[in-house]
């Protein structure tokens, strides 16, 4: 059992904890990821490592509730506790040697893009942080990422906060004008990157993409969570999470991870009710 040691809501529908698990806090890098299950019945669903504290012996974990597993999940209290936390899984983020990046994330992305960025500031990298929001009153860890960039734009899609555009506007923008990036990182929705690396794809600069498809056992043996890359088969549990953006075939997922979103409704509609029924 883990227990939650800190439980803090960042937007409505958006919120961090952070899990007591030593073990998992002494190895963690970023680009890494756990999977966790709530209760001893309860799926296993993977969350990228969006901090950890060795000394501590925590790991932060942010997560939008969309499912009925991330609805149990937000309904845990703090003090209360988890049934699994397995990790780290996957290759970390290869950010040795980079000198000037560009990240950019999408949404509930910046969860998993902060600890990128706040990596490469503490290796002493210049960073240029682009993040797109909806809305302002959806807008989390701003404030860390101010601090740990060089340079750092924020946009919305209804223009509430800073810049009314999407994240490829201010990074067209700044390559035309000439900066010259070692990478572009990218992480979001995967509409989001595919059309980020197109943008970057003209300019001849490395662009590496976050995947994040279904996964189930985390250690390449389901399948689920495999994606076409440079024409071959790869898994996100063990070949990722990163790749590189102009090998993937967006397309194909962006239909495997639209294949269960109904599914995905129906239950958290049902753990909903449950809840409610519970509460009266």
């Amino acid at each position: 059992m883990y227990k939650i040691v800190k439980k803090q809501e960042l937007n409505p529908t958006v919120t961090l904890m952070s899990i007591e698990a030593p073990m998992v806090a002494r190895k963690a890098l970023a680009g890494q990821f756990i999977i966790l299950r709530v209760n001893e019945d309860g799926e296993r669903i993977p969350l990228t490592i969006a901090g950890y504290d060795r000394k501590a012996g925590t790991v932060d974990i942010i997560f939008q509730v969309v499912g009925a597993t991330t609805e149990k999940l937000n309904h845990k209290l703090q003090g209360e506790y988890i049934q699994d936390f397995v990790g780290p899984l996957g290759v970390a983020s290869h950010l040795d040697g980079l000198k000037k990046v560009c990240v950019v994330g999408g949404g509930v992305g910046n969860a998993i893009a902060y600890p990128i960025v706040k990596a490469l500031h503490e290796q002493g990298s210049d960073v240029t942080a682009i993040l797109g929001f909806r809305s302002k009153d959806l807008i989390i860890l701003e404030d860390e990422f101010r601090a740990a960039s060089n340079n750092f734009i924020i946009c919305t899609d209804d223009g509430s906060y800073g810049e009314k555009a999407l994240v490829t506007e201010p990074l067209k923008r700044l390559l035309e004008s000439g900066e010259k990036f070692d990478e572009v990182i990218t992480i979001g929705p995967i509409v989001m990157m595919k059309f980020v690396t197109k943008t970057v794809e003209p300019f001849g600069i490395p662009c590496i993409v976050s995947m994040s498809p279904i996964m189930v056992d985390g250690t390449g043996m389901c399948g689920g969570c495999r994606l076409t890359v440079d024409g071959k088969t790869k898994f996100a549990c063990v070949d990722g999470p990163d790749f590189d953006g102009y090998k993937v075939d967006f397309d194909e997922a962006i239909d495997r991870g639209s294949m269960y979103k109904a599914f995905e409704l129906k239950a958290r509609e049902e753990a909903c009710n449950l809840y409610k029924m519970e509460v009266k």
